[in-house]
């Protein structure tokens, strides 16, 4: 039987405090799966959330969480996310959508990217994961 994949969180003292993302995340597994960017569409292509970005947060977190529970894994083994904004100051809002969905508040290294749009109008978020798996 393989060991479950760890993941070590870290954010140094030396560097400015992490509200909802750590610094560094060491990842300990052999598979790595790499989720493509979730966004609040649902499966007949509508937005869910309209223009509200914590529901669209959130909404993209449980799609995502869907992708999770195909492969096997769980919050606790991703080790990266990338998020696409339209609203990058947002970052309360979109950490405290992502902290309802995950049910935590560990978070792997992180980086928020502000953007002008997304595939389809009416998108203001796309989240993506990097997963460690099982050995």
């Amino acid at each position: 039987m393989s060991a479950k994949p760890t993941r070590e969180l870290l954010s140094p003292e030396e560097l400015h405090p992490t509200p909802g993302f750590s610094h560094v995340a060491i990842a300990q597994g052999s598979r790595v799966a790499y989720v493509a960017g979730q966004t609040a569409l649902a499966p007949d292509f509508s937005v869910i959330g309209g223009d509200d970005l914590r529901a669209q947060t959130v909404a993209a977190m449980q799609n995502l969480q869907v992708v999770l529970q195909t492969i096997g894994a769980d919050w606790d083994q991703v080790v990266r996310r990338t998020i696409y904004t339209t609203q990058p100051q947002e970052y309360e809002t979109i950490t405290s959508g992502i902290e309802e969905v995950q049910r935590s508040r560990q978070h792997p290294a992180q980086t928020i990217v502000g953007i002008t749009g997304l595939a389809v109008p009416g998108l203001l978020i796309e989240i993506e994961v990097t997963v460690v798996l099982d050995d």
